[in-house]
């Protein structure tokens, strides 16, 4: 994309305008969260303003005007999905809350001790220590694969460890660390022929490719809407329907049954099944809204400069002698830069940097088994999005020399 149509992109985010907060801001932590468009504000303030009822409970114009609204995003997340049906989109809170459900509703339920659940080293929590609590529940067996010498999925590694005892393949679809994007349909295929169900984890997925769940085949899919210029509060869980038709509930209350009685009740069909109580209606319409903004800005706009961002990047960071970067070198990788700055922690890092209005990430992102891996205790993250430039990328490389002045080293 060129330049003017990415500053014209910019307009639509508030917090990007200089004159009215003040300062230019260099927001490089869209891992952990992407600025929001003004599409999505309004939508949500309008949802609150004008249109706010309890769906799928009142039968008057704001009760019915909040039913259309609300499974009308769920039609934008099935079509941005490629479900086959919206009985197949949940909109839970988060990617974390969707995994959480997947433990709870099907793999507690259907694995037994001995059963192998795959996982790969480069996990966020959500996706590791919720299955640590299933193999403790279950008595499954939890299998790592570790990464290659690109830092991506080893694939070969991969392949020995599927077998006949692979039940579930929990894995992330694109790292939060080393940026390593998989081949969601070829994992799925090769679980699949073992008799695994696969689960993936696209909350570093979601914003950046088009996902397309009827060609990938899988199982489920989980992902935030707060990474993807979406309201925090707000993800989507997909599951196949035969699969969340076999699954019992994951929370009981309002709004997800079909008959109660004194004793007994039946449970309405999915998505209702795993959406009781009342839902976060405005937070599931800013997410169709966010939809919205992506297409019409176009995902594989927005994935062809955040691509050549992250190689810009890459490349000026590695002409750095007292920089170590830990992401992956191959060109296709999710859009961040993890790296550390020699002899100085990341926390440092991150502080000097912020004094010259540079945001970026620092820790263990959540991911403490591959910082293992890897043999560091933290890291910085720089994380790009399609309102990122190339001006802020050479600022932000050298404002990397400064980190050092700053701290002592180098003149």
């Amino acid at each position: 994309m060129n330049k003017d149509t990415i500053m014209e992109i910019r307009k639509e985010f508030p917090y990007l305008d200089e004159e009215k907060i003040g300062r230019k801001i260099i927001y490089f932590d869209n891992g952990a969260t992407s600025q929001k468009p003004q599409c999505v504000i309004d939508s949500l303030a309008n949802y609150y303003s004008y249109q706010c009822a309890n769906p799928h409970r009142g039968a008057h114009y704001l009760g019915m005007l909040s039913t259309d609204l609300y499974e009308g995003a769920r039609e934008k997340v099935r079509k941005f999905m490629n479900a086959k049906s919206v009985n197949e989109i949940i909109f839970v809170r988060n990617t974390t809350e969707a995994l959480n459900l997947i433990a709870y509703s099907y793999a507690i339920e259907k694995l037994k001790e001995g059963d192998e659940i795959v996982l790969s080293i480069y996990e966020h929590h959500s996706n590791l220590v919720t299955w640590q609590y299933v193999a403790e529940k279950t008595g499954a067996v939890l299998r790592y694969v570790y990464l290659d010498d690109k830092n991506e999925l080893d694939m070969k590694q991969y392949k020995e460890i599927l077998n006949e005892k692979t039940k579930l393949v929990a894995l992330a679809g694109a790292s939060n660390t080393v940026g390593g994007v998989m081949d969601v349909k070829e994992v799925t295929r090769l679980a699949h022929e073992v008799g695994a169900v696969v689960s993936i984890d696209a909350a570093q997925l979601s914003p950046h490719v088009r996902m397309d769940v009827q060609d990938w085949n899988v199982d489920f899919i989980s992902f935030s809407g707060h990474k993807m210029y979406a309201p925090m509060g707000i993800g989507v869980l997909y599951g196949k329907k035969e699969l969340l038709d076999s699954m019992v509930p994951f929370m009981y209350g309002g709004d997800m049954i079909e008959y109660v009685y004194e004793q007994t009740t039946t449970f309405a069909p999915a998505p209702a099944k795993f959406e009781a109580g009342t839902q976060n209606v405005g937070g599931a319409i800013a997410l169709g809204a966010a939809i919205d903004f992506m297409e019409r800005v176009g995902i594989e706009n927005i994935h062809e400069h955040e691509l050549e961002l992250t190689d810009y990047a890459y490349k000026k960071m590695s002409e750095l002698d007292f920089v170590e970067i830990y992401s992956t070198p191959s060109y296709v990788r999710s859009p961040l830069i993890d790296f550390n700055v020699k002899d100085i922690h990341s926390h440092d890092v991150s502080t000097v940097l912020d004094s010259f209005n540079i945001a970026i990430r620092t820790g263990h992102h959540c991911a403490m088994p591959l910082h293992s891996f890897i043999h560091q205790n933290s890291t910085c993250r720089a994380s790009f999005a399609i309102y990122n430039t190339f001006e802020e990328i050479d600022f932000f490389v050298e404002k990397l020399k400064e980190v050092r002045k700053v701290m002592g080293y180098g003149s």
